[in-house]
């Protein structure tokens, strides 16, 4: 959905203080499917996300599938914290233009968060409403690399407000929808090939768009979802190219980009007794801007780069210890976003993706429960065949961890 312009100038800058403000505050990452995040719950993440449309265990079900929401008793809050570090190292092979130092690791620490509340307003319909991010990324190159003219501190930044409703249509059948109202910041820093040039540059934007979902309740062990997201488009007026010598490079997304449409499907079944097994299969329409042309000042230009839609698929597992104590554990696998790992970008690390992960919940009270999750994701190498700054990402590799606290009114 295309973006909407023409917001008030001094609620843009507030906004934009704000983001940058908490720009860490929202976990982003280029590391699974994309750059989406899939785990925004702790459930989600020791699941490695499986079964994410269909669990419906908390207010965080606003994200995972709207629809959950009518399987929350009375008014539900859930609030997240979450810590991703990653190791991804940017390697210079020798063959660009541009002599110099590695970046070394460009992701580091990341801090995240995330806030959902659910009301119930009937037995069947609830509303609720959700603030989170999950798409964009933050790379920190340095000032002393190679490419230090290119690209210093590189931040693509999303934060999310969904108000949302669901209502149950009988005992096996549920609806929900929420409106996404995006606001996209983007922040260019990097060193002036000439005295006197734009050292920093940033821009926001704000793009609205959907999140709808279906739940299925064959049987009270079994149910399904099926989760859509629409695309959001942002513009940003940030100037990604600079020209060295005979050689002009250009930063991919610094003057837009759009987040593409997808589909999550999941299973959920509660086996008799202690153990309950769930699965995903998702979507994410990447291909629709391969080789898309965006606009710079009034300046059109082409990206070369080469996407493909790119694939998800999870199975985890629960197990119930005791009435207090609930364990999961999961395995999932992303396809990447490049046609080929030979052609991409130095400013978008991304490859074929497994992640796995493990947590627990633990019921405080009849009220409340807490709960913590790891995950780890380990990427396939990719090459940046870059005229200036030729390289590559070697063994990179993120680990996330979560603490959720959920409390029933």
């Amino acid at each position: 959905m295309p973006a909407m312009h023409g917001s008030p100038a001094n609620m843009n800058t507030i906004l934009r203080k704000v983001v940058v403000a908490i720009a860490v505050t929202w976990p982003l990452t280029s590391q699974a499917g994309g750059i989406y995040l899939y785990e925004i719950g702790t459930s989600d993440l020791g699941l490695a996300a499986a079964g994410t449309a269909a669990r419906a265990e908390d207010a965080s079900t606003l994200f995972a599938n709207p629809a959950g929401m009518t399987r929350l008793a009375g008014n539900q809050m859930t609030l997240g914290a979450q810590a991703l570090y990653g190791n991804v190292e940017y390697e210079l092979d020798g063959q660009g233009a541009l002599a110099g130092s590695n970046p070394g690791n460009v992701i580091g620490w990341l801090p995240g968060g995330s806030a959902f509340y659910s009301h119930s307003v009937s037995d069947e319909l609830k509303v609720g409403i959700g603030a989170y991010g999950n798409f964009g990324l933050a790379m920190d190159f340095g000032e002393t690399w190679a490419g230090r003219n290119l690209a210093g501190n590189v931040a693509l930044l999303a934060m999310t407000v969904q108000p949302t409703a669901a209502y149950r249509l009988d005992d096996h059948w549920s609806l929900g929808a929420g409106l996404t109202a995006n606001y996209g910041y983007m922040k260019l820093e990097r060193v002036p090939v000439i005295p006197g040039d734009t050292l920093s540059q940033d821009d926001g934007d704000w793009a609205f768009g959907a999140r709808l979902g279906v739940l299925y309740e064959p049987t009270r062990t079994t149910r399904f979802g099926l989760t859509w997201v629409s695309e959001a488009e942002y513009e940003f007026n940030v100037n990604g190219s600079v020209t060295i010598g005979p050689i002009t490079n250009t930063i991919p997304f610094a003057a837009g980009i759009t987040a593409p449409q997808q589909l999550m499907g999941s299973v959920y079944h509660r086996l008799s007794g202690r153990w309950a097994l769930m699965g995903n299969l998702g979507w994410q329409q990447w291909s629709k801007f391969s080789d898309a042309t965006v606009e710079v000042n009034g300046v059109a230009s082409t990206s070369s780069l080469l996407l493909q839609d790119t694939w998800h698929a999870a199975v985890g597992a629960q197990y119930t210890l005791d009435e207090k104590t609930r364990l999961n554990a999961g395995v999932a696998f992303d396809t990447s976003m490049y046609e080929s790992q030979s052609q991409t970008s130095f400013a978008l690390p991304n490859g074929h993706t497994w992640r796995l992960g493990a947590g627990m919940q633990y019921v405080l009270s009849p009220q409340s429960d807490l709960g913590v999750a790891v995950g780890y994701a380990h990427s396939e190498d990719s090459y940046v065949p870059s005229v200036l700054v030729s390289g590559s990402y070697e063994n990179p590799y993120m680990i996330f961890m979560s603490v959720h606290y959920s409390h029933r009114f």
